[in-house]
């Protein structure tokens, strides 16, 4: 892999934009030529022009030498390109795909996903499974190999956390998903005002009108369960930008990482916050089992739901006919009170494993050996020679290998 066209969203402060330049600078530091590609239209969450890494700007020269493009977005996100190589890297969070997902990604030449439990949900969909690979996602080793000083975290309010003896971080976009509601109703119930503990909650609201909605649905939860979060340990919600060479500042500012997420493709946030030495409370499923077990963390038991936000019309149509899993309240506020009260000290620490085994030079390595084995198919099957090579975007019907499974992998 001498050279690669990468298309996805690299400008915002999102996983998915922080996605796509951890590969890009990982591929680019093993020597592989990078044109990338924009997709300006993924999210309207941009980061200031003054946290925008020049260097990614730098890789928006064009090649006329790559023969594969690498797009990160959705099934029906992705261009075609005529005479490449056409993989897309993707992933899900529930249980299986919608039918027209599995459909369109049936046209790519490949489907790469982070885990195990999106390669399953694609499967599952219908999609052959020699035409699906794995490659996890990784932490900047040069970034959260050493220890930092912790960035100042405040609440709206002023008080800082720093004089909290437990401090408890999560890192979310406002959605249904990311359960933050389920979050807090285990912190209010688990919790009180007396506790030496706080909770962090660096939430993302980047469509408008959603830090209004979310308060809305924290206003319900205090009516619902009858006490509100004055009576709790303290929460600060810490909203704005993070700009990415701070995240491992943030992280230092921590003593624990927590996430009641009904279901994840990877979780950025939670692997970086390994790596940063922080213990882990997360669920017992989707990706959080691809890079976490009990001896490292405190795993909540789920069970299998309906995927589906009442107020959210958009995701039920993303999610239709799919199930992801809700951790269990009553474990999750357990795991509170155990770290509040020093019992989760027997736990291994999932440093170790995240920074020997998942970081973006790895991660890009492994990248690299999935489209050479499959360039070298492609380049075995004889009507691929005779395409003829179309830089720009198409959206003619694709030109996809049939279902051959792939040469094995050495390893």
């Amino acid at each position: 892999m001498k050279s690669l066209v990468i298309r996805g969203s690299f400008r915002g402060p999102t996983g998915y934009d922080r996605c796509v330049r951890g590969f890009a600078r990982a591929l680019h530091d093993q020597g592989v030529a990078i044109e990338l590609r924009d997709i300006p239209e993924w999210s309207v969450a941009k980061m200031p022009p003054g946290m925008q890494d020049p260097f990614f700007a730098s890789l928006e020269r064009p090649l006329d030498d790559a023969q594969t493009v690498l797009q990160f977005c959705t099934p029906l996100g992705a261009l075609r390109y005529s005479g490449m190589l056409n993989v897309n890297y993707t992933m899900f969070e529930a249980t299986h795909v919608l039918p027209a997902w599995a459909e369109e990604s049936r046209r790519h030449d490949l489907v790469i996903v982070p885990t195990e439990s999106s390669r399953h949900a694609w499967i599952q969909s219908g999609l052959p499974a020699h035409r699906i690979q794995i490659c996890p996602q990784g932490v900047d080793l040069s970034a959260y190999s050493s220890a930092v000083a912790p960035l100042p975290v405040h609440a709206a309010d002023g008080f800082s956390i720093s004089g909290y003896r437990v401090r408890f971080l999560n890192i979310s976009e406002f959605s249904a998903r990311k359960n933050l509601i389920g979050l807090l109703h285990a912190w209010i119930e688990g919790t009180s005002a007396t506790d030496d503990a706080v909770l962090a909650v660096k939430i993302g609201c980047y469509v408008s009108g959603a830090w209004e909605r979310f308060l809305s649905q924290v206003d319900l939860l205090e009516q619902r369960i009858g006490k509100d979060l004055r009576e709790a340990a303290p929460v600060a919600f810490v909203r704005g930008t993070i700009a990415d060479a701070e995240m491992p500042r943030l992280y230092a500012a921590a003593t624990h990482y927590i996430t009641l997420s009904f279901g994840e493709g990877w979780d950025l946030p939670a692997t970086e916050a390994a790596a940063s030495g922080l213990k882990i409370i997360a669920p017992a499923h989707s990706a959080y089992l691809a890079y976490l077990d009990s001896q490292i963390a405190t795993l909540i038991p789920s069970r299998e739901v309906p995927a589906q936000d009442p107020d959210d019309p958009g995701m039920d149509e993303l999610f239709r006919g799919a199930h992801w899993w809700e951790p269990d309240r009553s474990s999750a506020i357990e795991a509170i009170r155990a770290a509040i009260e020093n019992r989760d000290a027997h736990l291994g620490s999932a440093r170790t494993r995240i920074l020997s085994q998942f970081t973006w030079e790895k991660a890009a390595r492994r990248l690299t050996e999935i489209l050479d084995e499959r360039e070298a198919l492609r380049a075995r099957i004889p009507r691929f020679s005779s395409l003829r090579s179309n830089r720009g975007g198409s959206t003619e019907p694709p030109h996809s290998p049939p279902d051959v499974p792939p040469a094995p992998n050495p390893r």
